[in-house]
């Protein structure tokens, strides 16, 4: 029998046959860069399990924002290490927060740079959790109220986006609500739609000070068994007002995220979370991996399981890549 006329290899002989036929893109465009914001002035203190990213003071976190800027990055999502905690995460909506103080400044500067505003309670509250305390367990609905402070105050600062991450019940429609109540109804939500409690946050909540002080978050963040549940979560919040889903982390989650993209048909964001990205750092420091291949590899999986952006500590990293 003859050999088969049909040679895929052909078309991977060259980089420029590789390129001509490649299924999935990957830009800087498609990149948002998270960043941890601390009081004080000229604040630049290195987070020990993310090396090369840092706490960053208002004015710091400016000149941070405009590098990433010029690198083709549209977009950064602001997260807050306030001056004091306590039980009811006051810092989250206070007009004056760290949070909103930055996005005003970073506006001011880059008028273009789309700010994200995070919407949780967890890295403002004494005790760790993503909402207001009753018995130990975090009461649902008295939450939502300080979500929606937390929206408005964010959007009244200037965030173009916000961004709850805390998995309540409600909170969509509930932040819909106040923001339409206060003329910001062309602010979008980007919801945390299926945001697993998972091992992978581990260097964030070193960031950002936002362990539990006592239990877990498994009683409101999704089971890491689950994937059917994620598209209830994700219909519950389109239906409530999402204008983008999410899903958190990326990597361990590309079966919920392509399941996702086939389902819905708004646009879909993943998370490429710290714990993803330290492990990737670790290897390579090692010497046990290829960091630059694997860190664009990582990329281009989760947009070829469907995700329209990504948020990435590595996005900076990787802008710069795709410029070469």
């Amino acid at each position: 029998m003859p050999f088969p006329i049909q040679r895929p290899r052909r078309l991977r002989r060259t980089e420029a046959l590789r390129g001509l036929v490649r299924e999935t893109a990957l830009s800087a465009r498609s990149l948002v860069y998270p960043l941890f914001v601390c009081p004080g002035t000229n604040v630049k203190e290195e987070i020990r399990s993310m090396p090369g990213h840092f706490r960053w003071s208002v004015d710091l976190v400016v000149e941070e924002c405009q590098r990433a800027n010029d690198l083709g990055i549209p977009a950064v999502i602001l997260f807050g290490i306030p001056e004091k905690k306590d039980e009811a995460g006051s810092g989250a909506y206070d007009p004056d927060g760290i949070v909103q103080r930055a996005t005003r400044a970073v506006k001011k500067a880059r008028p273009d740079l789309l700010v994200i505003g995070d919407v949780c309670l967890c890295e403002y509250t004494s005790h760790g959790h993503c909402g207001v305390l009753n018995g130990g367990e975090v009461e649902n609905d008295r939450t939502l109220e300080l979500l929606a402070k937390t929206a408005l105050t964010q959007a009244e600062a200037g965030a173009d986006i916000v961004a709850p991450s805390d998995m309540m019940d409600g909170r969509v429609a509930r932040i819909r609500r106040e923001l339409d109540a206060h003329g910001f109804n062309g602010t979008p939500i980007l919801a945390y739609a299926a945001k697993y409690a998972s091992g992978f946050y581990g260097p964030f909540r070193e960031a950002a000070g936002s362990a539990p002080q006592f239990g877990d978050r498994k009683a409101y963040q999704m089971d890491p068994a689950n994937q059917r549940e994620a598209l209830r979560e994700i219909a519950l919040d389109i239906e409530e007002g999402a204008d983008v889903i999410m899903v958190k982390p990326a990597l361990p989650f590309l079966d919920v995220l392509a399941l996702a993209r086939r389902e819905f048909d708004i646009p879909l964001a993943a998370y490429q979370v710290s714990g993803e990205f330290s492990m990737v750092a670790a290897a390579a420091e090692r010497g046990w991996i290829d960091r630059e291949r694997i860190l664009m590899e990582s990329l281009i999986s989760i947009r070829r399981a469907g995700a329209d952006f990504i948020l990435t500590y590595f996005a900076k990293e990787a802008a710069r890549l795709l410029k070469c």
